[in-house]
């Protein structure tokens, strides 16, 4: 039962979710014009449904799978894989949508800015904000989380702690800097495009929380995915304040470049990829 869970619920929960995501983006008068043509609306639908069922509900193929996977065999390319189907899902999505139809905002590099987010009135007070931001959201969530644990240790729930940091952080600490910065960068970029610019005015604050979650599903430790839960739910808020994308961004990478440069790196010292910390 369980191995048939894993083998259909990332494609039908893909079509599901792209289901919602066209029902909402029609509701909302945010389908592009060139969207009224079945024959350009279908295929960026089907190609949204792949992305997710392998960029988002992938994870879920791996519950209870106590195997991990051997990160050292693991291409540099492959680190931004992903991030690159996201940003070639966005770009058939506005070639689809806008493409033969002339822009609202005078130039399609405009209305591709305006529809996800990109606009802002001054964008130094914005990037100001997302490092203030950044800085909060990194030692809010953190709190949080050591408060969390050590209300699980004080009622005797030791066993529901991670041991060990995940395979995959461990791995990622090990990576040149330059690599670890590029990482932060992307995924500072390209995630909040995806799951904040393009998904969260579709699906809700709620819905593109959810997905972002499931899309980080590998950490595979439930303290990890509290934290990313609340980091969403944050930078998701943060667009919805700014109604701007540059603030969440520039918090999102400022965190993902501390951890994966400062705290991770450091935190290994301390507690050994083999646990027992």
């Amino acid at each position: 039962m369980l191995a048939l869970l894993r083998l259909w619920a990332p494609p039908l929960l893909s079509v599901l979710t792209v289901y919602a995501f066209d029902r909402a983006a029609a509701r909302r008068g945010l389908s592009p014009p060139g969207f009224v043509d079945p024959l350009r609306r279908a295929p960026f639908l089907v190609l949204l449904a792949l992305v997710l069922a392998f960029g988002v509900f992938a994870g879920l193929a791996t519950v209870g799978v106590s195997e991990s996977p051997d990160f050292s065999a693991v291409p540099t390319a492959q680190l931004f894989l992903l991030h690159v189907l996201f940003l070639v899902t966005l770009a058939c999505w506005y070639a689809m949508g806008w493409g033969g139809f002339a822009p609202a905002g005078g130039s399609h590099a405009r209305e591709l800015a305006s529809q996800l987010g990109l606009r802002a009135v001054r964008l130094d007070v914005e990037l100001g904000i997302g490092v203030l931001a950044g800085l909060a959201g990194w030692l809010g969530v953190l709190t949080i989380l050591v408060g969390v644990g050590l209300v699980i240790y004080a009622v005797g729930g030791q066993g529901a702690l991670p041991e060990a940091p995940p395979a995959a952080i461990v791995w990622i600490a090990g990576l040149p800097v330059a690599l670890r910065l590029a990482l932060a960068l992307s995924a500072g970029v390209v995630e909040e495009l995806f799951f904040r610019g393009f998904l969260q005015p579709r699906l809700g604050l709620a819905g593109a929380t959810c997905l972002f979650v499931l899309a980080h599903l590998s950490y595979d430790q439930p303290l990890m995915l509290v934290g990313i839960t609340l980091l969403s739910l944050f930078y998701g808020a943060l667009v919805i304040w700014r109604q701007s994308l540059w603030a969440a961004i520039v918090a999102h990478a400022l965190f993902d470049a501390v951890q994966l440069l400062v705290v991770i790196p450091l935190a290994l010292r301390f507690v050994p990829a083999g646990g027992g910390g």
